[in-house]
């Protein structure tokens, strides 16, 4: 029975999950509210739709049923109803405890398998970023989250080395904050989006990607 779960487990965790992960902290910066409104910026769903399209469901297993890509066309119809009312907010928060569940997994297997990291590095540096607790119009916000301090910290030294939020937060990181393939993207992603902001940055992402991560 375990064995038979355990497909539609990853499915949920890695798609529905963790395009929650890959919305929110863009939504937040930019200054959305709800997901909904979050979803009806053609930026952000194409941003959702490539990560769970190229990085998220080559390496997921196959559900019996279930047609994984129209399951993604269905959750991002999911995001996008108004009358669910889901805050940005909220899905920003707990996030210490949720990306080593739904997002980091997905890194791994593929820096393992030599596949793509680019929209995933791009998930965590957009975290690091909605870490330093003040959105691109300038609207400060609440962090929810246990290790809030810490994030917080890890966030204000991040303009001066880009890679303090990882190697400050090893305990959520682990083994990532050294591996050189994930933390130059991360880093590079992580820049633009200080520099230039969200919209400069996700505009063309690809930009960012190492020469190995790059599909043919």
């Amino acid at each position: 029975m375990t064995s038979d779960v355990l497909p539609y487990e990853k499915m949920k965790m890695r798609l529905l999950n963790a395009s929650h992960q890959t919305m929110c902290y863009i939504g937040m910066l930019v200054g959305y509210e709800y997901a909904d409104e979050a979803m009806g910026d053609a930026e952000i769903v194409r941003f959702v739709q490539r990560m769970m399209d190229e990085e998220v469901t080559p390496i997921l297993d196959p559900v019996p049923g279930i047609d994984l890509h129209q399951y993604a066309r269905q959750l991002i119809e999911r995001f996008s109803n108004p009358e669910v009312r889901d805050t940005v907010a909220r899905l920003c928060a707990n996030t210490s405890d949720l990306i080593p569940k739904f997002l980091l997994p997905v890194i791994r297997h593929q820096l393992a398998a030599g596949g793509p990291v680019t929209r995933s590095a791009a998930v965590v540096a957009s975290w690091a970023r909605y870490a330093e607790g003040i959105d691109e119009n300038g609207e400060r916000y609440e962090i929810d989250d246990i290790l809030a301090p810490q994030l917080r910290a890890a966030a204000a030294r991040q303009r001066g080395h880009p890679a303090a939020f990882l190697e400050d937060n090893r305990a959520v990181f682990g083994d990532l904050a050294d591996d050189t393939r994930f933390t130059r993207v991360y880093s590079s992603i992580l820049t633009a989006l200080l520099d230039g902001g969200v919209r400069k940055t996700f505009a063309d992402l690809d930009r960012y990607a190492t020469p190995e991560s790059r599909r043919d």
